[in-house]
């Protein structure tokens, strides 16, 4: 049986988590604030005492919030500590390019094999085994990884033999979300403020030229101003606008909505009774406009 050292028990990590023990792999979590695996541990995983003893194990998956969480947990102490031990880390975090390529340095000088390999889908997709994951390592690596991506993911792209080019096109992908969310935050308020149901603008959107997952779901979701609790919140929403803003100035990209993208997430951040809701909460930012 393959086992599994688990690192970062937010929401997403919560039910990745429970979906590899579902899958019957051997799943011992940790995370910094422990009473979060306190679920986990109950449904039958093991409880780790530090990141070092997730190394002890044949596969270490992380998904930590930001490029801080991920640079002081995988310090270069701790990895060096832990190269000897054959396991493979795969951190499934959305990073800038730029941690993407120090912590695939600091696993190569330790002699540990790494793979950025960032996830599309949202907690329950995760917990259906439905998650599309973005490769980037070896193809050697990639295939040693499968006990892990086989249960959770409907597929696995191998987009790049470099983890930061997984981060790069997982940073593209949340680009097209935001612009979707701003699209559906700007179109609801038209229609509503016009006499129109918002749901049923949706269900006609969904229905034609935008089918598939994003626009029902979120439409929904700001349709019926339904944003609590967050699958996803706008501070990580606002993080992943970050990181494409500075992916674009690093490879010469120019993105001249994110200005504006910028904005509304900065506006909902900053309310205190916006900033814990899901990401698509902007579309209440945008409903409060004044019309120019």
């Amino acid at each position: 049986m393959t086992s599994i050292g688990f690192i970062g028990l937010g929401s997403m990590g919560q039910a990745m988590a429970a979906r590899l023990l579902d899958g019957g792999l051997d799943v011992g979590v940790w995370n910094r604030t422990a009473a979060a695996g306190d679920e986990l541990v109950a449904a039958g995983a093991t409880r780790l005492d530090s990141p070092a003893q997730a190394f002890e194990r044949d596969i270490v998956i992380s998904i930590l919030a930001n490029d801080q969480a991920v640079d002081a947990v995988f310090s270069e102490e701790l990895l060096t500590g832990a190269g000897t031990g054959g396991s493979l880390h795969v951190n499934m975090a959305s990073i800038s390019l730029e941690m993407a390529r120090t912590i695939e340095a600091r696993h190569a000088a330790a002699g540990m094999r790494y793979l950025g390999a960032p996830v599309m889908g949202r907690p329950d997709a995760a917990r259906d085994g439905q998650l599309s994951i973005l490769a980037g390592g070896p193809q050697e690596v990639v295939e040693a990884a499968a006990p892990a991506f086989e249960v959770l993911g409907k597929k696995t792209w191998h987009v790049s033999t470099e983890a930061a080019g997984a981060s790069l096109v997982k940073i593209g992908v949340n680009y097209n979300l935001i612009h979707a969310l701003g699209a559906l935050g700007e179109s609801i308020n038209l229609v509503e403020r016009g006499g129109i149901d918002p749901q049923l603008f949706v269900d006609i959107l969904s229905a034609g030229f935008f089918t598939g997952v994003v626009y029902p779901t979120y439409g929904k979701i700001i349709s019926e101003r339904s944003y609590f609790p967050a699958a996803f919140s706008a501070q990580l929403g606002l993080k992943d606008l970050t990181l494409t803003e500075k992916a674009a100035t690093e490879v010469g990209a120019a993105l001249p909505l994110a200005s504006a993208l910028h904005h509304l997430f900065v506006g909902a951040v900053s309310r205190r009774d916006l900033k814990e809701g899901d990401w698509s909460v902007i579309a209440e930012v945008i409903r409060d406009l004044q019309p120019l």
